[in-house]
C-alpha cells in the first residue's frame, strides 16, 4: 500500500485549476510524453484523485481536468453507476494507490440518464434499472443526473471503508460550456 499522495481538498483545487486551464485552451496541454510515459512505467502510477465518469465519448476526465498520465484514476460506465467492479476499482484507489478524493462526475446530455426514462431489455437494463433507483419519477434529464450523481456518492460512502481524509463527492460536467460544476444543490 501506498502512502498518502495528496489530501482531499489539495486533490479538489488540482481538479478545478485543471477544469480552469480546460475552459481556456484549445488543445490538450498535458503531460502525455514519451518521458511521463517511461517514469510512470518505472515508477508507477500516483494518481490524486479518482473520477468516476459515464463512458459517453463527450466526456473526457482527462481533458476536461488538463492531465495527463498517472494523475487521474478513472473508472468508467454508462451513467456512471456503481456496482462491484467499480466499487472494486475504487478501493483499489483509495488503499493501494492513496487516492484521497473520488468525484463522481456525471454530465449534462446523458444518454444513460435519458434512456432510464424508457422501457429497456437486454443488458442495458442493469445500467437504466440503476439510474431509475436512483432518479425516482423526475423527468427533468439534468436533475435527474443529478440526483443520479448523488445517488452514486452516497452509494460508495455506504459501501467504501472511509479511508482517513478520504472525501467523496459529486460533481456535474456541462458538456456544452465545459465547466465543472462541484455545487450539485445549487442546481436543483
Amino acid at each position: 500500500m501506498q502512502k498518502e499522495n495528496l489530501s482531499a481538498s489539495g486533490a479538489l483545487e488540482k481538479l478545478k485549476e485543471g477544469n480552469f486551464k480546460y475552459l481556456n485552451s484549445t488543445t490538450h496541454c498535458a503531460d502525455v510524453s514519451s518521458e511521463k510515459r517511461i517514469f510512470t512505467s518505472k515508477n508507477g502510477q500516483k494518481p490524486y484523485a479518482v473520477v468516476v465518469a459515464c463512458s459517453d465519448s463527450l466526456v473526457i476526465p482527462e481533458c476536461i481536468f488538463s492531465v495527463g498520465i498517472g494523475d487521474l484514476f478513472v473508472v468508467r460506465v454508462a451513467g456512471n453507476v456503481i456496482d462491484n467492479n467499480q466499487l472494486g476499482s475504487i478501493e483499489y484507489a483509495v488503499e493501494h494507490l492513496g487516492c484521497r478524493l473520488v468525484v463522481v462526475l456525471g454530465h449534462t446530455l446523458c444518454g444513460a440518464v435519458a434512456a432510464s426514462f424508457e422501457q429497456n431489455d437486454g443488458y442495458v437494463k442493469f445500467i437504466t434499472d440503476e439510474i431509475k433507483s436512483a432518479v425516482g419519477s423526475e423527468k427533468d434529464c439534468v436533475k435527474a443526473t443529478i440526483l443520479n450523481v448523488k445517488y452514486s456518492v452516497a452509494k460508495i460512502r455506504r459501501l467504501i471503508q472511509n479511508a482517513e481524509g478520504l472525501q467523496i463527492i459529486g460533481a456535474l460536467y456541462n458538456t456544452e460550456s465545459g465547466a465543472v460544476d462541484f455545487e450539485l444543490d445549487d442546481l436543483l
